[in-house]
C-alpha cells in the first residue's frame, strides 16, 4: 500500500494557475492507477481527473476539461496536477488517490474505486 502526500495548493487569483504534486512512498506505484478528487465546504468529494498506470489514458470531469491536466513520473513516483485558468468555483481541498490493482490502461472515477488517499491540499482561488 502506497502513502500518498499532497502539496502545491495556495491562495491565487482567478486566472491563475497551481501545479499540485502527489508524491507516493512505495515501490508498486506505477502500478497504481491515480485521481485527484476535490471537496469544497458542505459539499461531498467529487471527482476531478485520472490516470492509468501506464499514462496513455486520461480522464476528466467535464468542469475541468482543457483546464486541467494529470500526468504521472512514475520515476518519481509522483502524480501531477497542472491546473491553469483557476476559476473561485476550484475553490477545495484537493485529493489525490491511488488504486492497488488496475489493468494497463483503465483509469478509475469513484472515490469508491480507491484504496490509499492523501491527507489533501488546499486550493482557494479569489475573484
Amino acid at each position: 500500500q502506497v502513502q500518498l502526500v499532497e502539496s502545491g495548493g495556495g491562495l491565487v487569483q482567478a486566472g491563475a494557475s497551481l501545479r499540485l504534486s502527489c508524491a507516493a512512498s512505495g515501490r508498486t506505484f506505477s502500478s497504481y492507477p491515480m485521481g485527484w478528487f476535490r471537496q469544497a465546504p458542505g459539499k461531498e468529494r467529487e471527482f476531478v481527473a485520472a490516470i492509468s498506470r501506464s499514462s496513455g489514458t486520461t480522464y476528466y470531469e467535464d468542469s475541468v476539461k482543457g483546464r486541467f491536466t494529470i500526468s504521472r513520473d512514475n520515476a518519481k513516483n509522483t502524480v501531477y496536477l497542472q491546473m491553469n485558468s483557476l476559476k473561485p468555483e476550484d475553490t477545495a481541498v484537493y485529493y489525490c488517490a491511488g488504486r492497488r490493482v488496475g489493468t494497463y490502461s483503465s483509469y478509475y472515477i469513484s472515490p469508491y474505486d480507491y484504496d490509499a488517499w492523501g491527507q489533501g491540499t488546499q486550493v482557494t482561488v479569489s475573484s
